[in-house]
């Protein structure tokens, strides 16, 4: 035998080998068994080795069979020498496409190529600059695979499934691709380590044909991408320990299947085997065989193979934990990177621009990813359907692109694209890199410690150019720039910043040199350097040789002035340096100027802004625009800063510059001053105190001395209530801490004393707190004054405003009495009652009050001394006490006086008094002469002595002498005071009498008033006229002539003139004029001057006299002389009269405001003046001919003119109508003007306007308008008339129902009225609404209002039954489908209902209408399947009743409140099911016959009708016809004597018509063979001719045979006993199996019943709730009843609403608006989401796009909407997946802030399905975080290694996913600016507790009762059973049953041997009264047919 294992050689033959070859062969001819292998040494050619092949399998020389290699290659004589080699492996087949009968190994060697040492220095793989890597390893197996689909005709389909699901097996990976597939050869080649492309088809690799180069195609994408035989094996052990590849080609029948292990290659290291080798399997398509249970994720993978031509599949197995968790967590940073590396190989040349379709050449190119989890949808990704790789976002943001060519080393072609993305008003439009490392943060400038720049430049320190090698991205190689296109040296055509708006692409070919695992290219970079590369521009695909440096400059040029959106600077100042700015060359040059142009919008200095994205927000007033660089005049920039005073000044005295980018540009100027009001809101206002230990000071309390106050707790609070402790600002450092000053002031005359001061401090955690006060012990009114003061410097006033400040004022008085002391007493006289003035004292020396009971007791030596009383009614006196004792002088005597006061501490007190002379009682005047002679105007003096009834001097107060002289009026009286002298000289003023001429005689009488009982002194006095100045004169001279002045005169004098020429002169009493002397010149004064000239002065002349002038003024001139002895004055009064008319002026009496229409109620005076402002007088009426008035729209047809007290009356004021606007009236007078400007306003109103409502307005009845009626007044010209309180009242249609009733409203001051949300209720229809005032008896309407009342769509109204009507319900069968659906009022289908409401009524009826009986059975509905509409109740698969009757089917649905809806009824008959069955009518006894000769005794049955039933005994086959066959057997088979008819035959035929068989007779024959006492049948079979066959079953009627007659006889009375028998026993061995079964069920029933309520009672305890053990139900009732009331409390409570007006849901495939769609909880996140949202918050979401556009053409396109049809789904994002932060289960850091995806805090009511669509299209990715610090903190640190979406903050802040934040577009308005559009807040989360316990309490409830009844009614059945009546009845069927076995065996019958058709008995047709079989039945029916 040739096939020796030990041959090593073998001799030279023709076409054999040269040595020796050892090879393995498989014989794969059977089918039904294994391959048998076996190895063989070649030892020749062909023929030699087929022979050895026979002789090693034992195959017959003669016998056909190919050989063939692996890849199905025949083996010829031809070709034997080109395929056998070392180690290859044959098949033996029956054919060339013979299928494996089972899988085959072939065994392989793949031991690296030599490169791997040559080429071992290359780029490592996975030097992933930070990124993950995993991306980059799948793509690698995508270039396999494009390579393999090259060339495909169709679809290159290329799918990468992670099959995640562990229940199908451990984790793997699948890269499937449908391209040409590997040969076996070729599969072993791709094993190789490095064996390249280009090594394929060489030396020692033939078998693979030579690498050809493509074709050159655009972009360079020809799909060569599989290059060096490396990076498919470094991917697939990165990615996992092992693969495995399945490949077919379509020329080959069988599979090839190649596996690499990790474990494998272990283990032959271990075992020292071969490492590099191994098998590949050959196998049929879908043979799974070889399949661990491991890898049953291959099960389905394989079956896929039945359908495909080719193929090739990669499965790594071993897939890293940390991979699966990349995988599958972080999608979005695996997906977009791979349609970045293949964006232009799935979308063509152009790339993906949105919008656009899909191009033809490309579109056969689809890349799919499929997530394959547990228990999940698989996801599918196509890579098509990605929009935001980076080359989708560079091509879809840039304005222009700019093509070129360059040509290297003549082969070398590099196409590329410069694409520009402009600056658009406020930002750069150039995209973020989410894996670019972002700029160093020395790049960033600070601009303060509070404001931080968050901007950047647009392309920042990006390269230009992303690299791809044959159209393949290539990521890690850039290129920065080249020379034309980098940013030129000098100034250039455009800014610097438009060369950092490009971007840029360079499609290189293949003789380009990338690193094998194609991350990076080797001399890309250099080679695009080399000074030999040509660049050419590419224009309409053709090249172009130009200088594209020059190009390129001019096309930037055309794009920057094309596309960007720029600011313009106006209002230059100057340049100037600014040194706040920390880069030294940064500081100048910058330009100054006063406004800018920007978005339309003009910006000025002194304007009122506020920032965005800053931190923090700044408001201000803008001081200067900057921009950077030498300008001069007005200039366009991209940008530039702004510099803002901060406001309000009194916390922020500081500037800040910012970014002119950072203005808000649709911030309002009243929310600005609202928020500077806000700021100043929270300066400190009031001071709150409180006494936490008691004692306790209020206002005006009166305190004993030394009573503690208090320990004292101040808060300091704003405006808004809140407690401060700083001021505000964030600026405000520590020295900005406040602190409370507390002081007592007492309060005296000589100004408050501060007795108690001190300062506290806040303690952090606890308030200012004060101390107890006890050592206030001074009398006297008080006042604790707490301040709040400034730290540091104790002010009490900051920015001029003072801070608060409380003061409380007390009064401290005496305590009790604890000594005395006696006041101070003046000298007493001698009988003179006087009073001891006494002070009692408490401890602390303060005055207090004595009691009454004390009696004084006074002592004194040598005195006799007594007292009336001690008087305490206002002082405390000793009252009436009389001294008496002897004084010799006037000057008094002193003596020592003792007073004591009993009960008290120090109860005596020792004084001196002194004891004066008593009352007077004489009066001395000396000169004693009675006449006496003076001259007139001098005095005369009088000595005098007061003395008392001893004769002493007398001295005492108001002891007053007075003289009066008598002869003549004015003349003076004398005083002289006595009183601490007792004597004088009286003397007084000079005696005068004017004009006297001669000698006047006078009397002096000299007395003392106060002393009555002293006689007075009288004297004769002679008067001489006197010689000194008497008369003053003033005079003035006009004309030479002087004119006598008198005194008091009234001068009339012009205004402003000068008054001259005035003088004076001075006479004596004798007229004699006086000489004026320098002495007496100095004595003369005026009043109109302060100085006056002496000099003139001794000429008699006086100063001039200014006038004034104002003709109001009077001035008074007076001149006076003054001396020792006289006093003299004259004067006069000057008048100003007006000078010449100067000037018109007007006055307007009344307000400036006119109606339009109407006239100026109010008059206008128009006065002359002079030139000083004093008006003409004596105007003539005749002036007002001068007078003429004119202005805009005037009508002075109705002017009106007077005259009135000098001034012109104008009235009749009224212009044209004409827009309202101030006007301006001017009124001239001969050469003189004056204008008046008025204000129009609008006319009285004449018709009211209803707002928002509208001709039209739909409402659902009994549902609240969410749009508020608010009514303004207008004028007849259409102008809102702000007229108040004018009464509204609102008319409607009868029929209409408002609620609440509508009130009578009055307008408020602009003329609006607010009449509320009102709720309308109505038949459906259109009625109208009208609005009606009166106004100065004139009716004012609005127009009607038609509102349009719509059913509630969401309640209830009827119920809809569909079921197909055409069939037959047959009995026992199966109903139709039933389809309920409950309609609203309007008919249309209300969905998200509760499928336990709606229910299924039967019942047993002959007629319709009424109500379900009792009786009727229910029917629940069926759970919903795929494909059943929406919104409907499925009834399907229910019995239709056994029994045949007419039957009554209603459906029924619970509403709320009780509320029933029932269905229409639908009389139903029951028709018979097929027959089955004979049975006779009526049911025979057993009959026992003979062969004797009576006819009676042969006779078998009389009158028997045979008739078909159904296999519910219901009588059938009415339509039956055919006949019956009658056959007499035996029981027996070994009998084989049977009786005979009388026709002498065992067989007969009756005939059988319409159902029915009528039997009159059957006799057996006389003589009849027959076995004696054998039991017989006759066997009834029915035949009929129908077309289909008709299945029934025959009926078997037993019968006894006897040969005697006698006992024929006896034996059928025993036959009759018998049947009875049965029938006894039947029917009680059914009631003990009923009764049985019956408890059976009971018991079950009770141990359920028991375990639900242990269940429950748990639950229950869980939460909390306790039960009692006794009286449960009535516990759990009023708890019900409490926890149902805390639920009403609950749900209505006042809650967040959205008042946006929702769209009517009556209409199918609406689902709402948005705004209506979900619910927030949190108050700060629905204002920031809703904000957020705004623009969709109005949308209206549909199902389909007809809906969509069918509400689009009704509004006329002015309502948003969005059909979810439209909607793409796939790039969605997932529900519940974890935050961006968290990769592969791990946090990349720590984030705070509570960052979570914004649509995880909605709350979808309903439609949560398309809702979860709706929002997560709208919210994306975006994430809340509670402030701007920790989204600012989290977005640093997520871009570090991923895209960021946007970021909002629950205080309102936005950050957008490119990083710009601030600004008034960033920042979410309040709560009440959002005016309503707002997420509503869902029910408060304790309704749902009380709810869920309710529910439980509820079921609990009912599950004691049931417990209860279940149990009673065991326990009743149970006794029932044990009763005697029972008891009784078991004895009597024992002894039947005992009876009937006895008469059996005398009949020779035994119950094997019943006939068990005879059990059928037609008492079985009686109907039930139950229309539906209990479970009971249907078990009995059950076992009834199974026997």
């Amino acid at each position: 035998m040739a096939a020796v294992p030990g041959s090593t050689e073998r001799p030279h033959n023709g076409g054999g080998t040269s040595h020796c070859v050892k090879v393995y062969v498989l014989d794969c001819r059977s089918e039904q068994s294994l391959c048998e292998e076996k190895t063989l040494q070649v030892r020749g050619g062909y023929r030699e080795l087929r022979g050895d092949l026979c002789e090693a399998f034992g195959i017959k020389p003669s016998e056909v069979f190919v050989i063939t290699t692996t890849s199905r290659e025949e083996l010829t004589d031809t070709n034997f020498n080109d395929i056998i080699k070392d180690d290859i492996t044959f098949y033996i087949l029956n054919t060339i496409d013979q299928l494996l009968p089972s899988s085959t190994q072939e065994r392989i060697n793949f031991l690296p190529h030599y490169d791997t040492l040559v080429k071992s220095g290359m780029y490592e793989y996975y030097a992933s600059e930070g990124q993950n890597p995993l991306p980059f390893a799948l793509a690698e197996l995508i270039d396999n695979s494009l390579s393999a689909t090259a060339h495909n005709s169709g679809i290159r389909n290329i799918q990468i499934r992670l099959l995640f699901d562990e229940s199908q097996g451990k984790p793997a990976i699948a890269v499937i691709d449908n391209g040409k597939g590997m040969s076996s050869v070729q599969l072993k080649n791709w094993a190789v380590y490095r064996l390249s492309k280009f090594r394929r088809g060489s030396a020692g690799y033939r078998d693979e044909p030579c690498y050809v180069r493509p074709p050159s195609v655009a972009r360079s994408l020809n799909s060569d991408i599989s290059y060096f035989g490396v990076g498919g094996k470094q991917a697939v052990f990165f990615i996992g320990h092992s693969t495995r590849i399945i490949t077919k080609t379509s020329d080959s029948q069988d599979v090839h299947e190649f596996l690499l292990s990790k474990e494998d290659f272990e283990r032959r290291e271990k075992n020292k085997e071969e490492i590099y080798s191994g098998y590949i399997r050959n196998r049929k398509p879908t043979d799974f065989s070889h399949v661990t249970e491991d890898d049953k994720n291959l099960y389905n993978l394989i079956m896929e193979e039945k359908d495909k031509e080719h193929f090739t599949a990669v499965v790594i197995t071993g897939v890293q934990p940390e991979h699966i968790q990349y995988l599958k967590n972080s999608r979005h940073l695996w997906v977009t990177p791979l349609a970045h590396i293949y964006h232009y190989y799935v979308h063509g040349p152009k790339g993906h621009v949105l919008g656009k379709p899909r191009t033809t050449t490309f579109s056969s190119i689809d890349i799919e990813v499929f997530i394959f989890e547990k228990s999940r949808v698989p996801k599918i990704i196509n890579l098509r359907e990605v929009t935001d790789d980076m080359q989708t976002l560079y091509i879809n943001s840039a304005a222009e692109s700019y093509e070129f060519k360059a040509l290297v080393e003549r082969e070398g072609i590099v196409e590329g694209i410069i694409r520009y993305h402009p600056f658009l008003y406020d930002k750069e439009t150039y995209p973020d890199d989410p894996y670019f490392l972002s700029r160093d943060n020395e790049d960033l400038e600070v601009i303060d410690d509070d404001c931080i720049l968050v901007e950047k430049e647009a392309r920042g320190k990006r390269p230009i150019f992303e690299c791809f090698w044959n159209g393949r991205l290539i990521p890690y190689t850039t290129v920065q720039e080249f020379d034309w296109c980098a940013v030129p040296k000098k100034r250039g055509l455009v800014p610097t910043e438009c060369y950092n708006r490009i971007s840029g692409v360079l499609f290189t070919n293949d003789k380009f040199e990338v690193s094998t695992n194609k991350l990076t290219f080797l001399d890309l970079g250099l080679k695009l350097q080399d000074k030999n590369t040509i660049f050419t521009r590419v224009t309409n695909g053709q090249d172009q040789r130009v200088k594209i440096d020059r190009e390129f400059a001019l096309w930037l040029k055309e794009c920057h002035e094309k596309y960007d959106k720029q600011i313009k600077f106006s209002g230059f100042k100057a340049i100037v340096t600014r040194p706040d700015i920390a880069s030294k060359r940064m500081q100048t040059p910058w330009s100054t100027y006063t406004s800018i142009e920007w978005d339309g919008k003009t910006y000025k200095a002194g304007q009122l802004v506020k920032t965005t994205k800053t931190v923090p927000l700044i408001y201000g007033r803008v001081v200067t625009f900057f921009l950077y660089g030498s300008h001069d005049g007005d200039v366009y920039a991209t940008g530039g800063e702004v510099q803002i005073a901060l406001e309000p000044r009194e916390l922020y005295d500081d500037m800040k510059c910012v970014p002119i980018s950072k203005l808000d540009r649709n911030v309002s100027r009243s929310s600005i001053k609202k928020y500077i009001e806000d700021e100043m809101a929270k300066f400190p206002d009031t001071l709150a105190v409180s006494w936490p230990k008691g004692d306790t000071l209020v206002e005006n309390d009166v305190k004993p001395a030394g009573t503690p106050i208090g320990a004292l707790q101040i808060e300091i609070l704003n405006k808004k209530g809140e407690t401060v402790q700083k001021l505000p600002g964030a600026s405000h450092a520590a020295s900005k801490k406040l602190l409370v000053e507390l002081k007592v002031l007492l309060h005296s005359p000589g100004g408050d004393k501060e007795i108690i001061s001190h300062i506290s401090q806040h303690g952090g955690k606890w308030p200012y707190w004060f101390k107890k006060m006890e050592n206030i012990t001074k009398l006297g009114d008080y006042t604790l004054k707490l301040q709040v003061v400034l730290n540091e410097s104790n002010a009490d006033t900051y920015g001029g405003k003072v801070l608060p400040c409380k003061k409380i004022a007390f009064k401290i008085v005496e305590g009790k009495p604890f000594k005395f002391f006696v006041g101070h007493l003046d000298p007493v006289q001698v009988g003179i009652p006087f009073n001891i003035p006494l002070n009692v004292q408490d401890e602390f020396g303060h005055s207090t009050l004595l009691s009454a009971d004390i009696q004084p007791v006074l002592e004194g030596s040598g005195l006799t001394i007594e007292y009336e009383e001690l008087s305490t009614v206002s002082e405390l006196f000793i009252t009436g006490v009389v001294v008496r004792g002897q004084v010799k002088n006037c000057q008094g005597k002193n003596f020592t006086l003792n007073i004591i006061l009993p009960g008290l501490e120090e109860d005596n007190q020792t004084m001196k008094i002194k004891l004066l002379p008593g009352p007077p009682k004489q009066l001395k005047v000396l000169p004693n002469n009675d006449v006496l002679i003076i001259e007139n105007g001098s005095s005369f003096p009088f000595e005098i002595e007061i003395l008392d009834e001893v004769g002493n001097i007398v001295t005492r107060p108001k002891l007053i002498v007075h003289c009066k002289f008598t002869g003549a009026s004015n003349l003076p009286v004398y005083q002289l005071d006595c009183s601490t002298t007792g004597s004088g000289i009286l003397t007084g003023a000079p005696i005068k009498i004017q004009n006297i001429k001669k000698m006047h005689l006078l009397k002096a009488k000299i007395e003392i008033p106060s002393c009555k009982d002293i006689k007075p002194v009288e004297k004769s006095i002679k008067l001489q006229p006197s010689t000194k100045i008497a008369k003053l004169q003033i005079l003035i001279v006009e004309g030479g002539k002087a004119i006598h002045i008198k005194h008091q005169d009234e001068i009339r004098w012009m205004a402003g003139d000068l008054m001259q020429k005035l003088i004076f002169q001075i006479f004596d009493e004798g007229d004699r004029e006086i000489l004026i002397t320098p002495k007496l010149a100095e004595k003369i004064k005026v009043n109109w001057t302060p100085s006056v000239s002496k000099e003139r002065l001794l000429k008699g002349m006086l100063p001039d006299v200014e006038v004034s002038t104002s003709v109001t003024n009077l001035q008074y001139c007076q001149v006076t002389l003054h001396d020792e002895n006289v006093s003299l004055e004259s004067a006069f009064t000057v008048k100003p009269i007006p000078d010449e008319p100067k000037y018109l002026k007007y006055k307007l009496k009344g307000d400036n405001v006119i109606r339009m229409g109407e006239e100026l109620k109010s008059e206008i005076e128009l006065i002359v003046t002079d030139q000083f402002g004093n008006q003409m007088e004596s105007m003539a009426p005749s002036c007002l001919d001068s007078l003429a008035v004119s202005g805009a729209n005037l009508n002075k047809e109705k002017i009106k003119k007077t005259l009135k007290e000098n001034a012109m009356i104008v009235k009749g004021i009224e212009f044209l109508v004409g827009p309202i606007e101030d006007k301006e009236l001017c009124f001239a007078w001969r050469s003189l003007a004056v204008y008046l400007k008025l204000r129009i306003v609008a006319g009285p109103p004449s018709k009211i306007h209803l707002g928002e409502w509208n001709e039209c307005v739909s409402v659902v009845s009994g549902k609240k308008v969410q749009v508020p009626l608010n009514l303004q007044l207008f004028d007849f010209w259409g102008n809102p008339s702000p007229e108040p309180n004018v009464k509204v009242t609102l008319i409607k249609d009868s029929a209409l129902k408002m609620s609440p009733v509508p009130q009578q409203h009055k307008t408020d001051a602009n003329g609006q009225a607010n009449m509320g949300m009102f709720t309308f209720s109505a038949p459906k229809g259109v009625y109208c609404l009208q609005c009606k005032a009166v106004y100065n008896k004139n009716n004012l309407e609005s127009a009607p209002v038609k509102i349009k009342v719509v059913p509630d769509p969401n309640k209830p109204a009827s119920v809809s039954v569909k079921f197909d009507t055409g069939v037959d319900f047959q009995a026992g069968g199966v109903f139709p489908d039933f389809v309920v659906s409950i309609l609203s009022e309007d008919g249309d289908v209300i969905t998200k209902l509760n499928p336990v409401c709606c229910s299924m009524k039967i019942w047993k009826s002959q007629t319709t209408g009424g109500k379900p009986p009792a009786t009727a059975s229910v029917l629940n509905c069926n759970k919903p399947r795929d494909g059943d509409k929406y919104g409907c109740f499925y009834f399907r698969d229910k019995t239709i009743p056994e029994r045949v009757e007419k039957y009554c089917i209603q459906f029924m649905y619970m509403a709320e409140k009780a509320t029933v809806l029932y269905s229409e009824q639908f009389l139903i008959d029951v028709v018979a099911n097929k027959p089955v069955k004979l049975v006779p009518l009526p049911n025979p006894a057993t009959p026992t016959v003979s062969n004797s000769k009576p006819e009676d005794s042969r006779t078998l049955v009389k009158n028997l009708w045979l008739k078909t039933v159904d296999e519910h005994t219901n009588l059938s086959g009415v339509d039956l016809n055919g006949k019956i066959i009658a056959q007499i057997k035996c029981s027996s088979e070994t009998e084989e004597e049977l009786p005979r008819f009388q026709s002498d035959t065992d067989v007969l035929e009756l005939p059988f018509k319409n159902g029915s068989a009528h039997i009159p007779s059957l006799i057996l024959a006389e003589n009849s063979p027959g076995t004696d006492s054998t039991e017989y049948m006759i066997v009834f079979s029915l035949v009929c001719q129908t077309s289909e066959p008709v299945d029934v079953d025959p009926y078997f009627l037993p019968f006894l045979f006897y040969n005697d007659f006698k006992k024929q006889r006896e034996m059928a009375e025993l036959t009759k006993e018998k049947d009875k028998l049965m029938e006894s026993v039947k029917a009680y061995r059914c009631l003990f199996d009923t009764t049985s079964q019956l408890i059976k069920e009971m018991k079950s029933q009770s141990e359920d019943a028991k375990a639900k309520e242990i269940i429950l009672k748990n639950e229950l305890k869980k939460k909390n709730l306790d039960l009692p053990l006794k009286k449960q139900v009535e516990h759990i009732n009023n708890l019900i009843s409490k926890k149902m009331e805390q639920a009403d409390t609950l749900f209505n409570q006042p809650r967040r609403n959205c008042s946006l007006p929702p769209f009517p849901k009556n209409r199918q495939g609406v689902l709402g608006k948005i705004a209506h769609l979900a619910e927030i909880e949190d108050e700060q996140v629905a204002v920031v989401l809703s904000w957020h949202l705004a623009s969709d918050m109005d949308c209206v979401v549909t199902l389909t796009t007809e809906v969509a556009r069918s509400i689009y053409d009704e509004t006329g396109g002015r309502q948003q909407v969005l059909p979810l049809d439209s909607v793409y789904r796939k790039s969605l994002p997932s529900w519940g997946r974890p935050l961006p932060h968290i990769r592969n289960g791990t946090r990349g850091f720590e984030a705070t802030g509570n960052p979570v995806y914004a649509r995880d805090l909605l709350i979808f009511p309903e439609h949560k399905e398309q809702c979860e669509i709706v929002f997560g299209m709208l919210l994306g990715e975006t994430i809340i975080l509670d402030n701007l610090d920790a989204a600012n903190n989290y977005r640093r640190q997520l871009v570090q290694f991923s895209h960021c979406p946007t970021l909002l903050t629950r205080n309102g802040n936005r950050i957008r996913s490119n990083g710009k934040f601030g600004g008034l577009q960033n920042k979410a308005p309040t709560i009440s600016q959002l005016k309503g559009m707002v997420f509503g807040a869902p029910l408060p989360s304790e309704f749902s507790t009380v709810s869920g316990e309710i529910d439980l309490l509820q079921q609990y409830r009912d599950a004691v009762n049931r417990s209860q009844t279940v149990s009673e009614q065991l326990m009743q059945q149970i006794k029932n059973t044990e009763s005697p009546n029972m008891k009784q009845k078991k004895k009597e069927f024992d002894q039947q049953e005992k009876s009937l076995q006895e008469i059996e065996k005398k009949l020779g019958m035994t119950p094997k041997n019943q006939n068990k058709g005879t059990e059928v008995q037609f008492d079985h047709l009686n109907m039930s009264d139950c229309p539906v079989p209990s479970k009971r039945a249907k078990r009995d029916t059950f076992r009834r047919t199974s026997r």
